[in-house]
């Protein structure tokens, strides 16, 4: 599959992405049963020929069962976007009839049921449960232990396509003022902006990623999650500064859109190799992509990276989550293309981890203990997993400046997520994630201090969770996480002042102008 070509970093029509990746799966799943209709598993209990769910397909249904003995593959599909209504469009249909519906799992009656996740702003709300859920919903225990017993070398496939999106708006070549009423001299494009009809006004696109560099709330737990995503020294780059294409296009919240759809490729592909969801025998094939909003349904795709996961390896190419390496060229048709780190060809990294050996897969989590929300049915929620492999794999902890405390509103109950130096108090005994009563994600990430202790690498703690001591990136943005340190007071200091309303924000001059390598500072 690797030695396939793929484009990253250039806006491309949709089709030719997804041809791309449609071409890495089969190369995946070549010379073995492909196994995606359900009716394909009525091998998993006969005895279900003879009950009234099966009236309508008849015995001959029995016969639609896979042939175990041949080399198969199981496979599912799963993808997340943005809920806005401007991402529901032409880009998202195709894909959907020409990934999907390759690759996603079929119903009896013949439709396509790919696994949604709609998370505001893109990315993932949780690359762990993004995970667990795919797989859970694809892969029967009994399933999987027939599937493994018929034939050695039958495997399950999961494939997981991680979106954001961004607006472009073709100005011509007029000046043009942004949503911040800053003026564009003589460029063509602004991103970050979208028209979603002739008939009405620009807005900002992703608003959720817009706000979260322009305007971050504390108070809001989707600028909590894209921060965190996004890490603090890219936030403190790309809140101050504009990021430039050679003829002074602003992209920086189209280069946020990308750090944030790899992150969360990152942390879904942790959650499958390191946290256990995939077995030896399960593979995991992911991309990230972001989805360019333009007018009259002319979506592009900027393809930035592809992985995958199995046996001990997580693999991966493209482009990477450092915005200080992001370097923009505009070409002819009016599409951006990035190289990273001056480089438009990516070398392929591999990282490690310790795999859970087939035969040894752990048994399904069991149900917990029925929760009562005041109804007379207790309701029964089996939403407690254990991540112990996971330890190190958090995203970067969220420091918070006494300017976004300032920014929130004081009325507002600060997220119950908890970002900081300690998690400690967090987590029960064995390191587990656990979901809260009404079912919202807690998350809860292992320190970066901790790390430290365990490994006795005092460096270990200024890794992200995707690096190791071999493949962390070697240019580090200066005087950000050190300007971030010090403008910053402890977290539950600031939790305080922002429940008193007592926070107030710092007054300072901007400067203007155009910086360094493409780089103009607000």
């Amino acid at each position: 599959m690797w030695a396939l070509p793929a484009e990253f970093g250039k806006e491309q029509d949709p089709s030719d992405v997804f041809l791309s990746i449609i071409a890495n799966r089969y190369a995946l799943v070549k010379g073995t049963q492909l196994i995606r209709d359900e009716l394909m598993l009525s091998f998993n209990d006969p005895s279900y020929q003879h009950e009234e769910n099966w009236a309508t397909l008849g015995e001959e249904a029995t016969e639609c069962g896979a042939d175990l003995s041949l080399p198969s593959v199981l496979t599912t599909c799963g993808y997340t976007m943005c809920g806005d209504r401007i991402c529901q469009s032409q880009a998202l249909r195709r894909y959907q009839a020409m990934v999907a519906g390759r690759f996603g799992s079929m119903t009896e009656g013949g439709e396509v049921k790919p696994e949604l996740f709609f998370a505001t702003g893109g990315g993932t709300d949780s690359g762990p449960t993004l995970a667990h859920v795919t797989v859970g919903h694809a892969l029967d225990p009994a399933i999987r232990r027939k599937l493994y017993a018929g034939n050695r070398e039958s495997v399950f496939l999961v494939n997981i396509d991680v979106c954001t999106h961004c607006g472009h708006l073709d100005i011509g070549e007029d000046s043009c003022a942004d949503f911040q009423g800053k003026n564009y001299e003589g460029v063509t494009a602004i991103y970050g902006l979208a028209q979603e009809s002739m008939f009405r006004d620009p807005r900002p696109c992703c608003g959720a990623i817009v706000g979260m560099l322009t305007n971050f709330n504390l108070a809001n737990p989707v600028h909590v999650r894209l921060r965190t995503d996004l890490g603090e020294e890219n936030w403190n780059f790309l809140s101050k500064n504009d990021v430039l294409a050679d003829d002074g296009t602003p992209v920086r919240f189209l280069i946020a859109a990308a750090i944030i759809a790899i992150q969360g490729m990152r942390n879904t592909l942790d959650a499958c190799g390191p946290g256990g969801e995939l077995d030896s025998r399960g593979i995991g094939h992911m991309t990230a992509q972001v989805q360019v909003n333009n007018l009259e349904n002319k979506e592009t795709i900027l393809y930035c990276a592809r992985a995958t996961v199995y046996n001990g390896e997580i693999r991966e190419q493209g482009l990477g989550t450092d915005a200080r390496l992001y370097e923009a060229m505009m070409m002819k048709d009016g599409n951006v293309k990035f190289s990273y780190d001056g480089k438009t060809d990516f070398p392929v990294t591999t990282r490690c981890y310790q795999c859970v050996l087939a035969d040894e897969a752990a048994p399904p989590v069991p149900a917990s203990p029925a929760v009562n929300h005041g109804d007379e049915n207790a309701v029964d929620i089996n939403m407690t997993r254990s991540f112990k492999a996971r330890k190190g794999t958090a995203a970067p902890a969220l420091v918070i400046t006494p300017e976004d405390i300032a920014r929130a509103d004081s009325s507002a109950v600060p997220p119950t997520v908890k970002e900081g130096a300690s998690h400690e108090e967090d987590e029960d005994a064995n390191g587990s994630f656990a979901m809260g009563s009404l079912g919202e994600v807690v998350t809860s990430p292992i320190s970066r201090r901790r790390r430290s202790e365990e490994t006795n690498d005092p460096k270990a703690s200024s890794l992200l969770p995707h690096q190791s001591r071999d493949n962390a990136l070697a240019v580090t943005p200066k005087g950000s996480s050190q300007q971030a340190e010090e403008g910053a007071a402890p977290l539950e200091e600031e939790k305080a002042d922002f429940a008193s309303g007592s926070a107030r924000p710092k007054k300072g001059k901007g400067k203007k102008g155009k910086g360094k390598a493409g780089v103009a500072q607000n």
